[in-house]
């Protein structure tokens, strides 16, 4: 008996979101480490714990939320520790690990896929292996990509030396396409407000990267053929460009004759920032403009566009546009009698609903468990603190400019909602409640009383 015991290993870590979820709550505390060396701040001092833990983890999570600022605060290798705990957190641990395993041996075991479909949200095993090639091929692409349009602008346009304007470029592109919203100037990017380029070049890193792997792997297979684009490329395409105009109106409308926001600008730049503005929400966190002068109906809006996020599979975080369309066409289906929910001429599974349920449901428990707790450890009113917890849980990095001072509980409590954000709660609960086997039985059927 001791014997298979030891042949089958350990039961701790068996399942692939275990990984997963081990995987980033070890970066964390590494990356805390570093941060915690005197070499890593400017001052050269040790940052405490708690400062240095949300710093990593908001980083490994691809959140954005500092409680410092990034380019006062951290030397230049407290920046450089940032930027790889970024990179890291955006591909995922397990997918670094996976492609590594890839590219030295050649092979992935099934134990790899499986911890690789895991990382990545990939559908099927046998795609596992186009996703990691696809992780590589566009990251390195668009991130250099980004990287050099960004350094050739601040070099010729903010007069940078080609050093500085090279590590700018770089490390900006890379938090855009990680959706992870760190910038280097302490009021993020609002000194670029009036510069077309540097907000579009952003904005479209955003886009892509939070997309996700799966999708851009199906685009580039069939790029000219969209109706033969699978169900979930075409529901993700299609919410996310639905998601960012109705975010453009509604910001743009909103705050149009706000004079702290879009009202003091003209035309072209307040349609530009509002562009931005229902982009960033998409889980990046950059900010252009003051979320703390917004009106309350415009944070009511981006809280939304938070709580959703991006596309599954990639750098964004959120209950994913493919959960909410799948939700919003559940209600519909229910409301005109239809026994089927279907998009797209395809029919979704009774199990796809109840997952994106699920999930969906998990996020506002979540929400509101965090928000009552903030309510109990700070004096902040429950509007901020619900642009604060929603922006933790969706990964996004926005927030009114109440992260700095808060208390040290209120931080762990933070640091928890970005780590399931990141890992997503289904993955969390399934490394620890889930079965290890099918049930073989059913209970009799009874219908209750709804409404």
């Amino acid at each position: 008996m001791a014997i298979g015991s030891m042949r089958r290993g350990p039961r701790v870590l068996r399942r692939p979101a275990q990984y997963v979820v081990a995987g980033f709550a070890a970066a964390t505390l590494v990356g805390a480490g570093l941060l915690m060396l005197p070499a890593a701040s400017t001052s050269g001092r040790t940052t405490g714990f708690v400062d240095a833990w949300f710093t990593a983890t908001s980083a490994v999570c691809v959140t954005g939320l500092a409680v410092v600022d990034t380019g006062a605060h951290w030397s230049g290798f407290g920046e450089a520790v940032i930027l790889a705990l970024i990179q890291v957190g955006g591909l995922g641990v397990m997918t670094l690990s996976a492609l590594i395993v890839v590219g030295l041996a050649r092979r992935l075991g099934l134990r790899q896929r499986l911890i690789a479909a895991a990382a990545t949200g990939t559908p099927q095993l046998g795609e596992v292996r186009s996703i990691l090639r696809g992780v590589a091929l566009v990251t390195v692409s668009v991130e250099a990509v980004v990287a050099a349009a960004l350094t050739l602008r601040f070099a010729t346009a903010y007069d940078l030396g080609l050093g500085r304007a090279l590590w700018e470029g770089a490390f900006h592109a890379v938090s855009a396409f990680n959706n992870a919203g760190f910038g280097l100037r302490s009021d993020n990017l609002v000194p670029f407000r009036d510069d077309p380029v540097v907000l579009l070049l952003v904005a479209a890193a955003i886009v892509v990267g939070g997309l996700g792997f799966p999708v851009w792997v199906q685009i580039a297979r069939r790029p000219r053929e969209p109706r033969r684009w699978n169900l979930h490329t075409k529901l993700t395409v299609a919410t996310t460009l639905g998601l960012i105009l109705v975010g453009w109106l509604a910001i743009g409308a909103l705050e149009w004759t706000n004079p702290a926001t879009l009202g003091s600008m003209d035309a072209g730049g307040s349609v530009l920032n509002g562009l931005f503005a229902s982009v960033t929400p998409r889980t990046a966190g950059f900010n252009a403009l003051d979320y703390g002068a917004m009106r309350e109906e415009s944070r009511l809006v981006t809280e939304a566009l938070m709580f959703i996020g991006g596309g599954s599979g990639s750098t964004a975080g959120g209950i994913k546009v493919t959960t909410a369309a799948v939700l919003a066409f559940v209600i519909w289906s229910e409301l005109r009698g239809d026994p089927d929910v279907t998009l797209f001429r395809r029919r979704i599974p009774t199990q796809a609903q109840r997952q994106a349920l699920t999930v969906a449901l998990l996020a506002v428990v979540l929400v509101a468990g965090a928000v009552l707790a903030l309510l109990r450890l700070t004096a902040h009113s429950l509007d901020a603190l619900l642009f604060e917890a929603v922006s933790a849980l969706g990964t996004v990095g926005l927030s009114t400019g109440i992260t700095p001072g808060l208390p040290d509980p209120a931080k762990v409590l933070l640091v928890g909602l970005m780590l399931l954000g990141r890992v997503g709660p289904p993955t969390l609960f399934a490394a620890l409640v889930s079965r290890e086997g099918e049930r073989l039985y059913r209970h009799p059927e009874e219908r209750p009383i709804i409404g």
